[in-house]
């Protein structure tokens, strides 16, 4: 019996116990500091790719020179919007630590380090490089003391008659306290003396604003006359003694102070939201300063002075060897005398589908319609909108406005709508920053007209691109939709790149038409079933895709991920995408700005690829593809995967559903960005970029040069010019695939006809490079 008993001991004793799986969520296994870049010093890596575009020797010269000045303007509203904030965090002694676990004193170090790294190697450029080749093509830019007898008589001239009655000098003293300059203001510091052994008096000379900051001088008619240009700070030194008759000049420095610009606006408390914006924006012109620029030769009292004055310390002053912006330099780069020293002008091509005085609403019927801008014209959307607020049949028209042109013809449109009786109603988003003032006057001239003008949502912006046109056709009131990337901003269109669809597909239609009411209306968001909106679902929505190609991994399905972005900064998407990295997705990301996840790291992100493109366009559209088990899912965005296009905007994410229009953004679009090997950088894991040069048989592929041929092919056949395009030298881009093509989705219309982009491509066989990419 105890024998028994002790057996009996013995098996329960063999009984494992299973402790309970613990499940640890993405953020547990990927949340760690060392996973993520600071966004701050991304940002900033962006303007360095910018610089190197500047330092290609193989771009045209004044090209160079545009992107020299855009490196100042990025510079300046990083300055005005993020080292604001950052400061702002430091003065209340904030504790808090962004994803990277850098605290805002030590960003703020880390980013005046790499400012002033970034700086040397722009002025570098500009006086050891761009200047001398300017005057190989006959374009110099002078100092004063370079100048003939006879022109230097003109400059003079020309200050006494244009600029001398403009000027104020300002005294600085106990009973002269310092005048608020304004933000990004260009102003002489003075120091001068009643006699030679007097008491220093100070005194401010504001540069006005209303005269070009570099100066042409006059040229004679003949083709090979130099062109010669002064700056104006440089010319006022040279004769600011005329302002102070009787005193001895002691000193004349030129400086720049940079603002917070950001809005501080409480919705809620703005019973007037519009007068609110106004009185906000002359606030922001004189927030508080967040840097110092004066010249190199600035003595050490002078710039001690001036960051007493504008409340700044050490860290905040930047020495300059030039011009204290960059932007001064806007003239060359404006001077159409110059077009052999800039990029081929290029002129937007339509797309087959709507030919010139096309029925816009008839070719909706039948069918889908996808551009590509600024490769497909944009004019294309703006006849669009002309087009309704002239038809009789067109009842209402809504739309979202964000940014527009200061001669916007699509709000000119709108106007004569309102003005001929239909129902228009324009969401404006007025605190769409640096396009505030313009917003706030077109919104006045469409109540003027009659329109229905809702200032977005409480709390939020509305940054969403979407038009709506209710028609009365023949058979019933029908909807036709335009959804896009990009804003409807004429000028902007030609430079950045964004995609449109137009459509009539009745599902797709009666959304957009939903979200108009949840802006407009009372209602609350009911959610949808073709559409992501921000903030109401698209973070959640985009969190289940991640996931299902996860799970499709692990299932052994086709899993991958193909993200086109602005910038990816959201922590809790990133660390999904490492989730589904681990999981064997292939993912592969063209982010061009702000990238705060650190690919190719064993264990972590090692399947993921990020590159950026920089060219001639702003890459600007969003577009996200998930295979989903072979049966893949794209869609295109107004919204980059931040924070703040999911929480604090209205964004939309709308898919494209016609396998033919699919298929092109799939097949054609996306692959030609990761063959380029011309523009094309990519992420390496420690937040720098490295430049993709072709390996091998690889072709010198350029993905924005692609799209510009293709789109003057595509223009050519429509003009019936038999003249052989460069298109035929385009590099194969076609994906290879094992499955067969999908069947044409119709709303019993025909599919759209194969784009010229396919058929450039449809004879040559995909390249090992792109199936590999892709």
């Amino acid at each position: 019996m105890p024998e028994a008993q002790a057996t009996a001991r013995t098996e329960e004793e063999t009984i494992p116990i299973v402790a309970p799986q613990v499940v640890q969520t993405a953020h547990e296994r990927f949340g760690d500091p060392k996973n993520f870049i600071n966004r701050e010093l991304s940002w900033l890596e962006f303007d360095r790719r910018v610089l190197e575009e500047a330092q290609d020797p193989t771009q045209p010269l004044i090209e160079r020179v545009k992107f020299l000045t855009i490196v100042s303007s990025n510079l300046d509203e990083f300055f005005e919007i993020r080292v604001a904030g950052i400061k702002q965090q430091i003065e209340s002694e904030t504790s808090d630590i962004g994803p990277d676990g850098l605290s805002p004193t030590e960003t703020f170090d880390r980013i005046q380090k790499t400012v002033r790294q970034l700086v040397a190697a722009q002025y570098a450029l500009w006086n050891n490089e761009l200047l001398a080749e300017l005057g190989k093509n006959a374009i110099y830019v002078r100092e004063i003391a370079e100048l003939s007898p006879k022109r230097a008589a003109w400059a003079h001239r020309y200050f006494q008659q244009e600029v001398f009655p403009m000027l104020t000098p300002l005294a600085v003293d106990a009973s002269h306290p310092l005048p608020h300059l304004l933000n990004r203001s260009h102003n002489l510091l003075v120091r001068a003396k009643t006699q030679r052994r007097g008491e220093p008096m100070h005194a401010i000379v504001q540069v006005p604003r209303a005269v070009s900051r570099l100066i042409a001088l006059p040229r004679g008619k003949g083709a090979d006359e130099p062109w010669e240009y002064i700056y104006l700070a440089s010319l006022i030194k040279q004769h600011i003694g005329e302002l102070f008759p009787g005193l001895i000049l002691d000193g004349v420095h030129a400086f720049r102070v940079t603002r917070n610009s950001d809005l501080y606006i409480d919705d809620e408390e703005a019973e007037n939201l519009l007068r609110t914006i106004e009185q906000e924006l002359r606030r922001s012109s004189r927030g508080n300063a967040v840097r110092l620029e004066v010249e190199a030769d600035c003595p050490k009292d002078f710039v001690e002075l001036l960051l007493r004055f504008f409340n700044l310390s050490e860290a905040d002053a930047y020495k300059l060897d030039g011009p204290l912006s960059m932007t001064h330099l806007a003239p060359l780069v404006a001077n159409d005398a110059f077009a052999k020293l800039k990029d081929r002008p290029f002129q937007p091509a339509r797309d087959p589908a709507v030919p010139p005085h096309t029925d816009f609403f008839e070719v909706l019927r039948r069918q889908d319609v996808l551009l590509h801008h600024p490769y497909d014209s944009f004019d294309q959307i703006v006849e669009l909108i002309e087009q309704a607020a002239t038809d009789p049949q067109v009842l209402a028209i809504k739309i979202t406005l964000y940014r527009t042109s200061g001669d916007s013809p699509i709000v000119g449109a709108l106007i004569d709508a309102a003005n001929a009786g239909k129902q228009v109603t324009a969401i404006v988003e007025l605190r769409a920053r640096f396009d505030e003032a313009s917003n706030i006057q077109w919104a006045r001239r469409l109540e003027e007209a009659g329109a229905h003008v809702i200032y977005g949502v409480v709390g939020l912006k509305t940054h969403s691109k979407a038009l709506l046109i209710v028609r009365r056709d023949t058979d019933q009131l029908r909807r036709y939709v335009h959804l896009g990337t990009g804003n409807y901003h004429s000028r902007t269109a030609r430079i950045y790149t964004d995609f449109s669809l137009l459509t009539s597909e009745p599902q797709l239609s009666e959304e957009v038409a939903t979200v108009f009411n949840t802006l407009t209306g009372l209602a609350g968001y009911p959610g949808l079933k073709k559409m992501m909106v921000a903030p109401f679902d698209m973070h959640s929505r985009l969190i289940k895709l991640i996931e299902r190609e996860r799970d499709n991994a692990q299932a052994g399905k086709p899993a991958r991920i193909v993200a086109k972005l602005n910038a990816l900064v959201d922590q809790e998407i990133i660390e999904k995408l490492y989730e589904a990295s681990c999981a064997e997705v292939t993912i592969n990301l063209i982010v061009r700005g702000i990238c705060c996840l650190r690919p190719k790291i064993p264990d972590l992100s090692e399947n993921i690829r990020v590159i950026s493109i920089v060219g001639r366009f702003l890459e600007h559209s969003r577009i996200f593809h998930f295979e989903n088990a072979g049966q893949p899912r794209v869609f295109l965005s107004s919204a980059d995967w931040m924070p703040r296009n999911f929480y604090r905007r209205i964004e939309l994410a709308f898919p494209v559903e016609n396998p033919a229009l699919r298929d092109q953004i799939i097949n054609e679009v996306l692959p030609s960005f990761w063959n380029d090997r011309v523009k094309a950088r990519e992420l390496q894991p420690n937040g720098t970029y490295r430049r993709l040069k072709p390996e091998g048989s690889e072709p010198r592929a350029q993905a924005q040069w692609h799209f510009r041929e293709v789109s003057r092919e595509r223009a050519k056949k429509m003009t019936g010019s038999k003249k052989k395009s460069r298109a035929d030298k385009l590099i194969p881009i076609t994906v290879a695939s094992d499955k067969p093509a999908a069947p044409a989705q119709s709303r019993t219309d025909p599919q759209p006809a194969p784009s010229a982009f396919a058929k450039a491509t449809a004879d040559k066989p995909p390249s090992t490079a792109t199936t590999k990419q892709s």
